[in-house]
């Protein structure tokens, strides 16, 4: 075998391996179905906000809700949120809201929202917000996790990194409809 029909070969079983190993790794990491437990696990807690407040989450129950798990640390997760801004200003006045869950400290997230003006709830999960969204089918635990609910409290769409608004948009759209009629 010539040496260019070598590397040839070998060249053609490494990117087959390296496309199994990417399978692999996308089935691990991809979203999973919500547990039966996640959102009565959601609407059963109380979270302090950014302002010294806090938010009961079962004030959320019949209302169509963006669930956006972010941290300050994490770059995509902070440019993503003009966007949601604008989405929750959107469908504010329609049953339902976008809610920021911070997967950090309460000093961390007062400091940014005092900063950074925000028009939806931005409240403190600390590390206790992983396990949430791990419940809501973030098995990887990164972030930025966005999660749409709809207004009878199943898990409608999950999106593991930044979103892709005219992709979210549509899906909070079309739920917010179908809760209309």
């Amino acid at each position: 075998m010539t040496p260019a029909r070598r590397a040839l070969l070998y060249g053609g079983v490494a990117a087959g391996f390296a496309s199994l190993g990417g399978w692999f790794a996308w089935r691990r990491y991809a979203p999973q179905p919500a547990s039966e437990a996640a959102t009565r696990l959601l609407y059963g807690q109380t979270l302090p906000d950014s302002a010294g407040g806090s938010l009961d989450l079962a004030s959320l129950r019949g209302k169509t809700v963006v669930l956006n798990f972010w941290a300050t640390w994490c770059p995509p997760c902070v440019e993503e949120m003009p966007e949601l801004a604008g989405l929750h200003r959107e469908i504010s006045g329609r049953n339902a809201l976008v809610v920021g869950i911070g997967i950090d400290s309460a000093s961390n997230i007062k400091a940014f929202a005092e900063k950074d003006h925000y028009p939806y709830p931005l409240v403190v999960a600390g590390m206790g917000g992983t396990e949430l969204a791990r419940q809501l089918g973030n098995v990887s635990g990164a972030l930025p996790y966005t999660v749409v609910i709809d207004a009878d409290g199943r898990v409608i769409d999950r999106k593991l990194g930044r979103i892709k608004l005219e992709q979210l948009r549509a899906t909070v759209l079309a739920t917010i409809a179908r809760a209309g009629s």
